[in-house]
């Protein structure tokens, strides 16, 4: 066990297509798993990093094949835009910090974007709750974008999973 002192971090580089988003958020999930997290605080990691990569990929790249109504879409690993998604994950202090950027087109309001039920794409019946979520999800949300040169995402939560194991022993 991390006895909070210690640092890991990883990186993941990938194309913009719908199809990486999973692999994105198992990723994330199978790098916290030796600390014991609970079933909830997966669910919510994985969450949270999978609307986050989906941004970047519908909104940072539009990106939205794989995204829409059924039997209207083309195959998910099909690029339209080349780019590619960023995340990196930072376990410290009993924190875990990820951070997921584009290259993409960037937000024009990035106060306008958080509101709950806003969307840029509501012909592909875009909730408009991905801000929403990633905040409800996790302790800490922070987002950075330019208009033309992309946007970054940075969560953080603390990951008091396994606490029980270490005070038995």
């Amino acid at each position: 066990m991390m006895t909070g002192q210690e640092k890991n971090e990883m990186e993941l580089l990938f194309d913009a297509v719908s199809s990486n988003e999973s692999f994105a958020r198992v990723a994330v999930a199978a790098f916290v798993s030796h600390l014991n997290p609970t079933l909830e605080e997966i669910a919510d990691i994985k969450t949270a990093v999978s609307e986050a990569v989906t941004n970047a990929i519908i909104h940072g790249y539009e990106n939205f094949y794989g995204y829409g109504r059924h039997g209207e879409t083309k195959p998910a690993y099909l690029k339209v835009n080349p780019g590619k998604v960023r995340v990196r994950c930072v376990l410290q202090d009993g924190f875990l910090h990820i951070e997921v950027s584009d290259q993409g087109k960037g937000i024009e309001n990035v106060d306008q974007a958080m509101e709950p039920l806003f969307t840029t794409r509501p012909e592909l019946e875009r909730s408009g709750m991905g801000f929403a979520f990633m905040e409800a999800f996790m302790d800490e949300l922070e987002v950075e974008s330019t208009p033309g040169r992309g946007t970054t995402v940075r969560m953080r939560k603390k990951m008091d999973a396994g606490a029980w194991i270490d005070s038995e022993e």
